[in-house]
């Protein structure tokens, strides 16, 4: 899947008092941890997620999959590209890690589209209503608590 094509949707980032590795790590582990949960399984299958089981190496390779996303591409320490589809939309999350002072700034970009009147509704309920700024601030927080706790 070529991310490029797809609209650009939002960024949120934080700042973490940690190395780029131990952020890393931190971003694997909370990613395997917050889509792994039973209620991100149920919700998987209701939209028809294409990639629902985690599966491949880890740490995160390209190829390997963590429940909604396929890893596009993983530069350790620097960049995660995930990409998923569903039946409303088809979708990309770009983690980006970036010196900053003394730790690393977190980004995550998200990137989507959604076809037709039922893609719309989704984007509706999810986008527009906040869900999903919400629920990745939670995962960046998540990850900078994670890290923190190494250093």
């Amino acid at each position: 899947m070529d991310i490029g094509v797809l609209p650009r949707v939002d960024e949120h980032a934080t700042v973490v008092a940690a190395t780029a590795v131990e952020v890393w790590d931190a971003l694997g582990a909370s990613l395997e941890q917050s889509f792994g949960r039973p209620r991100s399984a149920r919700y998987a299958r209701l939209v028809g997620v294409a990639d629902r089981r985690a599966s491949g190496p880890r740490p995160l390779v390209e190829g390997a999959v963590v429940p909604g996303f396929r890893v596009a591409d993983a530069v350790p320490g620097r960049e995660l590209v995930l990409v998923g589809r569903h039946r409303f939309s088809t979708y990309a999350l770009i983690f980006r890690l970036e010196p900053e002072g003394a730790g690393t700034r977190l980004r995550a970009e998200t990137r989507a589209r959604f076809p037709g009147p039922a893609g719309a509704l989704y984007r509706l309920l999810v986008i527009s209503s906040g869900a999903h700024a919400l629920l990745t601030g939670r995962l960046l927080a998540g990850i900078r608590r994670r890290a923190e706790q190494v250093t």
